[in-house]
């Protein structure tokens, strides 16, 4: 294992029709945008235990015990835990924060992005391990699609517009005040719109 000393977090949701990838539900329907994000979340999974650059921590909503959950603890290397918190705000902060407390450094990242692959954790890692504060992976809606840590603020969780386009900006602001030095990825994207289907079927054959 390349970063035995690090964790990484995958922030998962249940797969229950009309609970996630609710903008593409127009498109896909329910059990469509459901089966979507299984598919998202299983990829990412498998391909970041593959990767063995860190041990993973599966962070789990509303509960571990969901059977998606059970069936992906059986078929991969990782550990289950529970989110806590009111918003996802304080779901990262309490994750990032108990698992600081194991590790040097922690690198936070969904399933909503087909294109952030094994050269984009191994890099993160990498700048956390050379001693910089955070590595932040730009969206191109205005969010992040992956947040390093080697160590742990509210500030950068607190009263901040989930879903909205201001967290890039808003995380770059208080990082810097903060006075941290950080690094950034190349800019991704994330399949939250009906056209990302298309732009992700377009790579997918090239």
């Amino acid at each position: 294992m390349q970063f035995p000393d690090a964790r990484i977090l995958i922030f998962a949701k249940a797969p229950e029709p009309g609970q996630v990838k609710t903008r593409l539900i127009p498109a896909l329907g329910a059990e469509g945008a459901a089966d979507l994000y299984s598919h998202l979340l299983e990829r990412t999974v498998a391909f970041v235990t593959a990767a063995g650059l860190s041990p993973v921590q599966l962070w789990c909503t509303p509960d571990p015990n969901h059977a998606f959950f059970q069936q992906l603890a059986s078929q991969y290397d990782l550990s289950l835990y529970e989110q806590s918190g009111v918003d996802l705000g304080e779901r990262m902060y309490s994750a990032a924060d108990l698992a600081l407390k194991e590790s040097e450094a922690v690198v936070l990242i969904g399933a909503d992005c087909p294109l952030l692959g094994r050269v984009h954790l191994s890099q993160s890692l990498q700048w956390l391990m050379d001693g910089n504060d955070a590595v932040v992976g730009p969206a191109e809606d205005g969010g992040y699609v992956l947040l390093g840590l080697r160590q742990n603020d509210a500030v950068l969780f607190e009263e901040m517009p989930w879903g909205g386009d201001q967290v890039l900006r808003l995380t770059r602001e208080r990082l810097a005040g903060l006075g941290w030095c950080w690094q950034e990825l190349e800019m991704l994207w994330d399949m939250d719109r009906p056209a990302d289907i298309e732009r992700w079927q377009r790579q997918q054959k090239q």
